[in-house]
């Protein structure tokens, strides 16, 4: 019988990082989720039905990180895959007091993008050598500047994903542990755009070559390929699940 691998995903109790949650469980992974609010992670894991575990952390947090993959390993004793799927937007424009577009800037920064590098460091020590999976949720806005004005916050730190993507490519890759990154474009039901118009959303799909939105099962899909053996040639890349509504990146 072949060994459950041991699956963490941060922002795990909705949206994307719940229908990964979901694709591992169904497959039988052991997933651990983490997240801010405990209420929502043992929602998450009741409602889905499945062996999910979770735990509270704030992935912004160093010391939070530190206890939590602590945990982790002393119960499970390794960590096969990281899905770094936390992450949140506030508005920060020109048009704001310079202190509050300061405290939304570090916010956004913090969770989406320090609680990313965080979780790889801290992760990266426990996974196999070879067979190790990293995976990063960027998003399309990390091209685009993001859909409105005021995105630039959350533009800057899904871009600075890609970065850690590419270094974090570049020192663990040789060891056997790839790390990649999806940048799904608009995925309709999450807290993300649950709260776009229609007029909005009838807007992008018109740009959509596929003619639709896409969903939190499309990304859980593209995380499933990249956490899989058969992803092990694949590092350092960016896959772009978005409906044809940007391609050539």
């Amino acid at each position: 019988m072949t060994e459950r691998r041991i699956i963490i995903i941060t922002g795990g109790g909705s949206g994307i990082g719940r229908a990964c949650a979901r694709e591992f469980a169904q497959k039988d992974e052991q997933v651990v989720i983490l997240g801010r609010s405990a209420e929502k992670l043992q929602r998450c894991a009741q409602e889905e039905g499945y062996d999910i575990a979770w735990k509270q952390a704030d992935v912004s947090q160093r010391e939070q990180v530190e206890r939590v993959i602590n945990e982790i390993v002393r119960e499970y004793g390794r960590i096969d895959v990281l899905v770094n799927a936390a992450g949140f937007v506030l508005g920060a424009t020109t048009d704001m007091p310079l202190a509050e577009a300061e405290a939304n800037w570090d916010a956004v920064q913090e969770t989406n993008l320090k609680g990313s590098f965080l979780m790889t460091v801290a992760a990266a020590p426990h996974m196999p050598r070879p067979g190790g999976r990293i995976i990063y949720i960027s998003s399309i806005a990390a091209f685009t500047g993001g859909s409105r004005a005021g995105s630039t916050a959350y533009a800057a730190a899904k871009a600075g994903v890609l970065g850690l993507t590419y270094g974090f490519a570049r020192e663990l890759s040789e060891r056997g542990i790839t790390v990649n990154a999806i940048a799904p474009g608009f995925i309709a039901n999450t807290e993300f755009t649950c709260n776009w118009t229609d007029e909005k959303i009838q807007g992008i799909i018109a740009q959509t070559p596929v003619g639709r939105g896409g969903s939190a099962k499309d990304i859980a899909a593209s995380v499933s390929y990249l956490a899989s053996p058969s992803s092990s040639f694949v590092t350092g890349e960016v896959l772009n699940v978005n409906g044809g509504w940007l391609f050539g990146r």
